[in-house]
């Protein structure tokens, strides 16, 4: 039974469970809120979101003013950039007062025809047809995500997957496109990502484990029971994720097998859909690729990016008929450039990599590569949807702290960039009213830490006379991502009432290369930590920012970042917010008929099977080391469906804090998975929810 303190907060009971492992003995009061079936849990978790309701009762109207202000600078009714596939261009549209997208297309003029329609948002498109309204789909449910989304070559099917309770689980429907009903293909339990093959008759799916873990490539033809798919591949080792997909050029459909540090490809005609997929690499610990098809002088070959021997990966050139074969280095290994990926079409080759801590895009060249040239000191770029092989053109996306999202198409013979569509953003914003800079923090082993930072003009100038601002600090810093400078419309909430938004790249990111990421990982992970106190001590001493007036954000593994530093180094924050936390991530990891959990095993190590790593996994582990002191004021948001980080990690490590009187609220959606609410409209509420929080630490509110 759940009770109340004098305060009015929830206090979860305590049930001793003992956990043994390695000689040590851990008894853990709060694991029998892992049943959120049992409705004594249910009840517990929707006493703490009363409490926390209650407690931030007062930033009802702030919560409400700033939800306006971010309905306000977006514009409502709008569509994406089209895309040409095949002989069509496709696009997703929104309309104001609507939650989600509407996937849309219009017929190509010509097969020569590469300059996307101008299509007006809200007015009638002629010749426009809808292939899948969201809302539609949505219409009855309160949570809706749409997983696959694959139409055939010639265009008369589509293959879609839905989401309504936010746990992952898809159901499959096959959509004829011509007559715009769907056919009695129904294929419950899979997982983003299916597709149909090119001649339109088989559609290629995965499907999990147990564990929650895609372990199973199926085939399906269309029009047949699904009692009658094939399992073209299960791969049995727990370590290991399997995924399906087609060569851009379709001559190949592709098997890829994958764990943290070690991956596999196997290949097959796409003219042979029943036939055996052959294996391109065989898969060495600690080796992994990713292939593109090519065609060379007329011989089909691979492209295969990899980290055999080269650290922050080489790209090399092997023939499809024997691509064990000789290989021909088309671009070595780099200790300054990190090869991320490449993308092969029948003229050119894009290649994604990253160098001095910022994402570059360049085309393959003869004499290496040739950089497409952005003018700002801090952005993002990437590549966008560009499906077709015989495209002469590269769809790009770009963004920075104070520009917009950007989409470009690059004439990649002419070596020129044009602007296709600039996000709006209504109020009169202005870029030149903001500053973005980089800073550099020293962590305790002497390593170099960024920091990136964005504020209205003026504001990063030091020294201040007005004293240092509010900052809100954000960190990630897990499996190689990188958080890059963007665009947020949301953030001007924070930043027109004075607060300078951070990031420090951490160490267990891939900013900085594959070494940045090895050193924040595995027994190196505390280097996260670590970095992340370094970054916030580098922003007082530097006078950018005051302990009581700093707060931390992260999210998901972010959010195991949030519950080391709340234990390590509280006095440095006024708040931190926790996203979905791995805050009790010993326990999870030990358990290996929990989703995803032997999988993670490369990233965090095996405590179950290693003392050593038991040991100092727990050493680190949020929920364990809780202790008495004062801690700032922590707010912890989750879901109750999300199958990534269950909802229980929060809630037992809410509890646990509770016990040392730290001042912390725990909000759950009933009805939500890892991403949180579904539909533009209730997300834009939940990010009000927490920016008024934030403002209310900072005292900016």
């Amino acid at each position: 039974m759940t009770s109340s303190s004098a305060s009015g907060a929830p206090i979860a009971r305590r049930v001793p469970t003992t956990r043994l492992h390695h000689g040590d003995e851990f008894v853990d009061q709060y694991e029998w809120l892992r049943d959120k079936e049992d409705p004594e849990v249910v009840a517990h978790l929707e006493a703490e979101n009363a409490f926390t309701e209650a407690s931030l009762d007062h930033l009802a109207t702030l919560r409400e003013t700033i939800f306006d202000e971010i309905k306000s600078r977006v514009q409502e009714t709008d569509l994406s950039v089209p895309t040409r596939q095949g002989s069509w261009w496709y696009y997703s549209r929104s309309e104001e007062g609507k939650q989600y997208g509407i996937s849309c297309r219009v017929a190509a003029l010509s097969h020569d025809d590469w300059t996307p329609p101008v299509i007006e948002p809200g007015a009638a498109q002629e010749g426009e047809q809808i292939l899948l309204d969201s809302n539609a789909q949505a219409e009855g449910h309160e949570f809706f995500s749409l997983g696959s989304f694959d139409v055939s070559t010639d265009g008369t099917l589509l293959v879609y997957a839905t989401d309504t309770v936010g746990d992952e689980r898809y159901e499959l429907r096959v959509r004829d496109l011509i007559t715009g009903e769907d056919l009695d293909d129904v294929i419950p339990g899979t997982l983003p990502g299916a597709l149909i093959t090119p001649d339109g008759r088989y559609v290629f799916y995965t499907t999990p484990d147990e564990a929650w873990r895609p372990d199973t490539v199926w085939r399906h033809e269309i029009g047949t029971p699904v009692s009658d798919d094939v399992a073209v591949f299960t791969e049995p080792d727990e370590r290991y994720w399997v995924g399906v997909g087609l060569t851009r050029s379709q001559r190949y459909l592709v098997i890829e097998v994958g764990s943290k540090i070690t991956s596999e490809s196997r290949i097959v005609s796409a003219d042979d859909p029943t036939g055996e997929f052959e294996l391109v690499w065989p898969r060495r610990e600690g080796v992994e690729y990713d292939i593109s098809h090519t065609i060379d002088d007329g011989e089909d070959r691979l492209l295969i990016l990899h980290n055999d021997g080269a650290l922050n990966f080489e790209l090399v050139s092997v023939s499809v008929a024997d691509p064990q074969g000789e290989r021909r280095v088309v671009l070595p290994a780099s200790d300054e450039v990190r090869l991320e990926s490449v993308d092969t079409f029948s003229s050119f080759t894009a290649v994604s990599y990253r160098r001095e801590g910022m994402t570059r895009l360049a085309t393959l060249a003869a004499d290496g590569l040739k950089e497409i040239d952005f003018d700002e000191p801090l952005f993002t770029a990437g590549l966008g949807g560009n499906p077709e092989w015989t495209q002469p053109t590269l769809r790009l996306h770009f963004g920075s702290f104070v520009t917009p999202a950007t989409v470009f198409d690059y004439v990649v013979a002419q070596d020129h960039l044009t602007v296709l569509k600039r996000q709006a953003v209504l109020g009169g914003y202005d870029p030149t009213d903001y500053d973005q800079r980089r800073v550099w923090a020293t962590a305790p082993d002497g390593a170099r830490i960024p920091i990136s930072m964005v504020a209205r003009e003026g504001q990063l100038d030091r020294p201040s006379t007005q004293g240092p601002p509010p900052v809100l600090l954000y960190g990630y810093g897990s499996y190689e991502a990188s958080i890059d400078p963007s665009f947020s419309a949301a953030r001007l909430s924070l930043l027109d009432r004075g607060v300078v938004f951070a990031i420090a790249h951490v160490r267990g990111g891939g900013e900085l290369g594959r070494a940045w990421y090895d050193d924040g990982k595995l027994l190196n992970k505390k280097n996260t930590f670590t970095d992340f106190l370094a970054a916030a001590d580098e922003l007082i001493e530097q006078g950018y920012a005051s302990p009581d007036r700093l707060v931390a954000e992260g999210r998901s593994a972010g959010g195991l970042l949030m519950g080391a530093i709340a234990n390590i180094g509280p006095d440095r924050f006024a708040g931190i917010l926790a996203g979905v936390p791995f805050v009790d991530p010993l326990t999870s990891i030990l358990d290996p008929s929990l989703p995803l959990t032997v999988i993670e095993w490369d990233e965090w190590g095996d405590p179950l099977h290693n003392a050593d790593v038991y040991e100092y996994m727990k050493s680190y582990s949020p929920y364990e080391n809780v202790t008495d002191q004062e801690y700032p004021r922590i707010l912890a948001v989750t879901s109750i469906n999300d199958t990534r980080v269950l909802y229980v990690e929060p809630a037992k490590w809410t509890a646990r804090l509770r016990e040392v009187g730290a001042p912390v609220l725990l909000k759950t959606e009933m009805s939500a998975g890892h991403g949180g609410v579904s539909g533009r409209y209730s997300a834009w509420r939940e990010r009000a929810f927490e920016l008024a929080w934030i403002l209310d630490v900072l005292g900016a509110a």
